[in-house]
């Protein structure tokens, strides 16, 4: 079988990259034979256009017509597959997370609760953040309607949890189409062997926290300053990736007890949390489609609290293998029983690297080989 793949070449350190690497590797182990295709040249464009320009940037994929019409199928990221709805070669796109979803899910300043606005609007006054909210989301709401036009044309949509599944299924793609197929990790979070439970657990933060006004927000950046500050007597770890120099140098100027990492190459994250068995991971995004920090975190020992965002209302079970929380109330309220309680803590420890084997990347190889299987009928 032959798979023409379309998504963007930049290495940003996002999930999405991650994940775009591991199947393309995955599924040449299995025998697929998968091309990456990338589109070269970008526009100049001004911010109100952003979206265009994106869809515009892939939409110059017309120009290897030729050569990837020949493969069986195609397979892309969201939209990424657009120009290739015209012709006969089927299309699957691939949904890690939609537009709409985190349109939806991501307030304005004048919206946050009132203990979070305080820490926003005080990011902005000292410089850390240029401004309160992004000059304009039309960029976002143009592509959020592409997304949804590719997917009701597309042979088939894969959806990376049932909150995407659920939000594709509301903009009009029918049931029949919509695959869920779960995101993998990479086989090294497997590899070490971990150590006993920390007597002394930490709180834990993994994962992109964004660099602007709007995907801070979105990574909620605001809740885990709030419950940093709240536990000010407690170890911290944080693994963050972000452009957001201000915010860096304003982290280590502000948080006490605190080691932070910043756009540490993912395969060496082990090693930062290997020693971190037992301990709290803290995912306080406001929207996920997956969020694979949260299933990387449990395969590390790493109790998650967590809201209900991406997987986690799948497979996050209160009491046995983390909690999921409704906000920053509970939140703390949970990480205070949690830090009280040696006995919860191992037992959620263990829950979630038993919880996390299901995420094993060979598993995801043989999800899609049979959907390709069946499209290709």
């Amino acid at each position: 079988m032959k798979v023409a793949f379309i998504h963007n070449e930049k290495k940003i350190g996002t999930g999405a990259h991650y994940i775009n690497d591991l199947m393309s590797l995955k599924l040449q182990e299995s025998g697929v034979d998968m091309k990456n295709f990338y589109p070269r040249v970008s526009l100049d464009a001004p911010v109100h256009l952003g979206g265009l320009k994106n869809i515009l940037f892939f939409h110059s994929l017309l120009e290897k017509r030729k050569e990837i019409l020949k493969y069986d199928l195609i397979q892309g990221t969201t939209y990424t597959p657009l120009p290739f709805l015209a012709y006969p070669i089927p299309v699957i796109s691939h949904f890690g997370s939609t537009t709409k979803g985190f349109l939806a899910a991501t307030p304005r300043a004048s919206q946050m609760e009132p203990d979070l606005k305080k820490i926003w609007y005080g990011l902005r006054s000292s410089g850390t953040i240029k401004e309160l909210n992004v000059k304009t989301r039309r960029p976002l709401r143009d592509i959020a309607e592409v997304e949804a036009y590719v997917a009701s044309k597309s042979e088939a949509v894969i959806a990376t949890s049932l909150i995407v599944k659920h939000e594709l299924l509301q903009m009009g793609v029918k049931e029949e189409k919509v695959h869920l197929i779960h995101n993998a990790i990479e086989d090294y979070w497997f590899e070490s062997v971990l150590p006993e439970s920390q007597s002394e657990p930490q709180l834990v933060f993994l994962g992109r926290i964004g660099s602007d006004a709007f995907s801070l927000k979105l990574k909620g950046v605001d809740r885990l300053i709030h419950l940093y500050k709240y536990f000010k007597n407690v170890k911290k770890t944080t693994v963050c990736m972000t452009a957001n120099k201000s915010l860096v140098s304003w982290l280590l100027a502000n948080i006490p007890n605190h080691l932070l990492f910043v756009n540490i190459k993912k395969d060496k994250i082990p090693q930062l949390t290997r020693g971190l068995r037992g301990s709290i991971l803290f995912i306080p995004s406001r929207y996920e489609g997956f969020s694979l920090s949260l299933v990387e975190g449990m395969s590390q020992g790493l109790v998650p609290v967590v809201y209900a965002v991406g997987v986690a209302p799948e497979i996050i079970k209160n009491g046995e293998n983390g909690f999921i929380v409704s906000s920053q109330k509970e939140a703390i309220a949970i990480v205070k029983l949690l830090l009280a309680d040696d006995v919860l803590r191992t037992k959620c420890s263990r829950g979630a690297e038993k919880t996390c084997q299901q995420f094993s990347s060979s598993l995801i190889a043989d999800k899609l080989i049979k959907l390709y299987e069946t499209v290709s009928k």
